[in-house]
């Protein structure tokens, strides 16, 4: 086996035992509340993170004021509950005006 393959498969074994450990244990260890508490909002803070990235960079620089437009007016609708498809296609075509309009 390449060492490609033996990479895969380490990490295809090692997934399905993590994934394995949560009912495994479910009832028998306890987490503490404020544990509970941190880890929700690390959820948070790496999901922001990775949104503000996103939005804001390409290719290490600033990807200009149009993609950030777009996610705001996509996160303005998904805020008032505006159907997935509507979110999805007004965010995309305020990015593409924008950009088509010279904000880049």
């Amino acid at each position: 086996m390449n060492a490609t393959v033996t990479v895969i498969v380490a990490l295809a074994v090692g997934t399905y035992a993590f994934r394995m450990v949560g009912p495994a244990l479910h009832g028998r260890v306890t987490v503490p509340p404020r544990v509970q508490e941190l880890a929700s909002a690390g959820a948070v803070v790496i999901l922001v993170a990775l949104l503000a990235t996103g939005t804001l960079t390409e290719s290490g620089r600033f990807a200009g004021w149009a993609r950030p437009a777009g996610v705001l007016v996509g996160a303005a609708l998904a805020w008032r509950r505006a159907p997935f498809a509507a979110v999805v296609l007004t965010a995309a075509a305020t990015t593409a005006l924008l950009r088509l309009a010279g904000t880049g």
